[in-house]
């Protein structure tokens, strides 16, 4: 009797365990990485339009600045924040099925098989 139990705790502990770690998954993709990168790309020509000497230049006193502010204020956050599409498990479970041919489909307006 006492090992059926700890079976069935070992059982129970085990799906518990299993339904779990089933829901960890690393948010970043390389979707965010990509869009990262354009934010630190535009960060980086920022700095680079700012290097120029001259005060009172266009380059140096608009168009820096706003790159910047569009780099570490929009496109960073961005990256950080972006959640691609998330297939949910019965779309997992249609996609991973093979296609059937032609002639099992039927058409979606009626019960009849379409060639």
């Amino acid at each position: 009797m006492a090992k059926t139990k700890q079976q069935n705790l070992h059982a129970i502990k085990a799906k518990k365990q299993k339904r779990d770690q089933s829901h960890l998954h690393f948010a970043m993709t390389s979707k965010n990485y990509y869009i990262i990168g354009a934010g630190i790309f535009l960060i980086i020509l920022g700095y680079i339009l700012m290097n120029e000497n001259s005060v009172s230049g266009f380059l140096p006193t608009i168009v820096a600045p706003i790159l910047l502010i569009a780099g570490y204020c929009v496109v960073i956050p961005v990256g950080i924040l972006y959640k691609g599409k998330e297939l949910t498990t019965e779309e997992t479970v249609i996609d991973t099925h093979k296609p059937e041919s032609k002639s099992n489909v039927t058409s979606s307006s009626s019960n009849v098989k379409t060639a």
